[in-house]
């Protein structure tokens, strides 16, 4: 059976913005663990002031940095400088679908209009950055048809499909999400067109002001794309791409994944290829997309199966307690990115106390959170 969304317990409303970037922008806090931490304690601020203690529960020996007030004020104030604003997840203009997936960003920094996306689907186009000139006219006017239809079309500003992407729908609406933060421009070639959606569309991210768009940044960043979107299209991929990770992502989330077919000579076609064989839409034109998203219209965007942070808060554990499932975990806890569910099934803990030890831990720097709700030791190099 699913379990609720995040929103459904997780609530900000009685924290303030600069704590909210304090508890996402602090040492071992990614969303998942913001997240707990907010039905744990309430608001953003009472979580701050526990993190230490659970860090200390959790093993951790030196004491870990909680994100200053005045570098959060800094950044608050340089996105509003930029033109741009913090969209906190509990905004009215915070992506309603992005709000469903397991791990949704706590804050997003936004340029542009983020009113696009109020009352519009939104389908994301990726693919290759060297695409051939058939892919990139094929992706323009895809765009432009879904924009004309009412659909605002995501991508991610890089090169080949996405350029494309977006100056096929740039007239009727299309968001970027990018890897850096909203002031840098990558790849510098798309400067004039960063210019001109921060003007008609809109430019997105979860990366502080002035952060470079390391290639690590760019899973994170897919993430985001497919979770905005009712679906994404993949036009172009190799087999090893980054395109592909956002269908992952899609089918993860429980979102279509669509796939142009393109030639079995052309090694840019072998990933797309695949998604088709492995159940994605075979798309030709359109309407390939349209008459699927009409069929999903009514229906409510299914659920993710299992979000960490969504049970109810769990009652504080006795310390005898927590120090037992503590020795538990140890055992049960490699390297090898194991699921929650395993750890219930093989320790007999409750779910909510593995829960509450996972947290403590992560804090700690002990463990790492990975896709799927697993997670895995951290081995540090003495």
């Amino acid at each position: 059976m699913p379990m609720p969304l995040p929103h459904e317990h997780a609530s900000l409303e009685d924290s303030t913005l600069i704590d909210v970037v304090r508890l996402i922008r602090s040492e071992n806090v990614g969303p998942i663990t913001f997240f707990q931490l907010i039905r744990r304690f309430g608001s953003a601020g009472k979580a701050l002031d526990a993190i230490p203690d659970l860090a200390r529960r959790g093993g951790r020996k030196k004491p870990i940095t909680i994100f200053p007030a005045s570098q959060a004020e800094t950044e608050i104030e340089k996105t509003t400088l930029f033109g741009g604003r913090m969209v906190c997840f509990s905004d009215s203009d915070y992506p309603a679908l992005l709000r469903q997936i397991s791990d949704p960003p706590p804050v997003l920094a936004v340029t542009g209009k983020s009113e696009l996306w109020a009352n519009k689907p939104m389908v994301a186009i990726v693919g290759a950055r060297n695409a051939s000139a058939n892919g990139c006219n094929f992706t323009k006017k895809i765009a432009r048809e879904l924009g004309e239809a009412g659909v605002i079309v995501v991508s991610g500003l890089a090169r080949g499909i996405d350029t494309h992407a977006h100056h096929g729908a740039f007239l009727t609406g299309t968001a970027a999400v990018i890897a850096g933060g909203i002031d840098n421009v990558y790849p510098p070639e798309n400067a004039e067109l960063f210019d001109a959606m921060r003007k008609d569309g809109a430019i997105l991210s979860e990366q502080p002001f002035g952060t470079l768009p390391h290639r690590q940044r760019f899973h994170g960043r897919n993430r985001i794309i497919a979770g905005m979107s009712r679906g994404t299209l993949v036009v172009e991929a190799a087999q090893r791409s980054g395109s592909l990770i956002t269908a992952r992502f899609a089918l993860e989330q429980n979102r279509e994944v669509f796939a142009v077919p393109g030639s079995p000579m052309d090694p840019r076609c072998h990933g797309t290829n695949k998604l088709i064989k492995d159940g994605a839409t075979l798309t030709e034109s359109v309407d390939d997309i349209l008459e699927t998203l009409r069929r999903i219209e009514p229906m409510q965007m299914k659920e993710p199966q299992g979000s960490l942070f969504s049970s109810q808060p769990p009652d504080e554990p006795e310390e005898s307690v927590l120090q037992d499932a503590h020795a538990q975990l140890d055992e049960k806890l490699s390297a090898t990115p194991t699921d929650i569910d395993t750890l219930v099934e093989q320790t007999g803990l409750p779910t909510s106390l593995i829960l509450t030890i996972l947290l403590e831990k992560e804090l700690a720097g002990v463990i790492q959170r990975h896709a799927g709700g697993k997670v895995s030791v951290v081995y540090h190099k003495e």
